[in-house]
């Protein structure tokens, strides 16, 4: 089982129309609301691809009623602790000439927020018993302490469990110094890391060695690059990989499924020393190109996918 944790989980509001004008009224032509926030989005591709997963994370309030909801009807199992008075909404209005806007609420804080980050890695920690792989995703709720997602790999560290992150701002900064994580940075969240963009893959290949043994204690860094694919970095090796044609649509969700691919691999090996690191790689690209494809994020096209897996090609950076 693959355990999915999202600290602040979303209702995602998805508007399609055929261009967004500002300042204007505009009729939508098609509205879809499901269950959201990074960590649910992987979640959902887990299960379409059919992994056996987990959603655990913080909710509560109508919304949470609606999150939990949702993700029944979806068939995706959840374990969520009521914890916040209400859970955000994200608003995504998607053109039919491929651009997207993302309007993202910062979430509700914790009455408590220290006790709510408590209660969420004691449960993480006991669902850690029968998982095979940890991911943490996405944002946290106004007030929560941003060690949170670093506690939560340090639980999946000392339980045998190998665990990626893919967080940013300072939740990214603490859980970069957690030993035994895999990280996902794009590549602004490396220059949160770095100090600065890099400019070329190879230079972002680079930069997150930085972030390994020994200068650093990340097990491994999975980068997504935009257009430039994505990047595998090991103490030992490092890997870059594209999709195999030009992908035009949504990429809302794109690192999502990169995420998902991610943990699966992980599962699939059951420690970090077993990982394919190569077959990770051509599975992240594959799958987040496939993303690209779908108008929401949470879904793959699936005959895609399987057709694309076949095709990217590796090369070591």
């Amino acid at each position: 089982m693959i355990l999915a944790v999202a600290p602040n989980p979303a209702l995602d509001v998805t508007y399609g129309l055929g261009e967004l004008h500002r300042g204007r009224v505009q009729r939508v032509r098609t509205v879809s609301e499901r269950p959201g926030g990074k960590a649910v989005n992987v979640g959902r591709v887990l299960h379409d691809l059919g992994e056996r997963v987990l959603v655990t994370g913080m909710s509560g309030g109508p919304g949470g009623v609606a999150l939990r909801a949702a993700l029944d009807r979806a068939g995706v199992p959840e374990d969520l602790l009521d914890v916040l008075p209400d859970v955000r909404r994200t608003l995504v209005v998607h053109e039919t000439n491929g651009v997207t806007t993302s309007l993202w609420e910062p979430g509700h804080p914790p009455v408590d927020p220290s006790a709510a980050a408590d209660a969420l890695t004691r449960h993480v920690s006991e669902l850690l018993a029968g998982a095979d792989a940890l991911v943490v995703s996405g944002s946290l709720p106004p007030g929560v302490d941003p060690g949170l997602p670093a506690r939560l790999v340090d639980a999946a560290v000392s339980a045998g469990v190998p665990a990626v992150v893919d967080v940013s701002g300072p939740a990214l900064q603490v859980a970069a110094t957690a030993g035994g994580a895999v990280l996902m940075p794009n590549a602004d969240e490396m220059a949160e890391l770095v100090g600065h963009r890099p400019s070329t893959p190879a230079e972002a290949v680079r930069a997150a060695r930085r972030l390994l043994p020994p200068a650093g204690r990340v097990a491994a860094v999975v980068l997504t690059l935009g257009a430039d694919g994505m990047a595998v970095v090991r103490p030992d090796r490092a890997m870059l990989a594209a999709p195999p044609e030009r992908v035009e649509g949504n990429a809302t969700g794109a690192g999502d499924a990169a995420c998902a691919a991610v943990a699966r691999q992980l599962a699939a090996a059951g420690s970090l020393d077993a990982v394919d690191w190569r077959g990770l790689l051509v599975d992240a690209v594959a799958l987040s190109a496939a993303a690209v494809l779908r108008p929401v994020a949470g879904e793959v096209d699936v005959r895609a996918y399987r057709r694309w897996r076949d095709q990217v090609r590796v090369e070591e950076a």
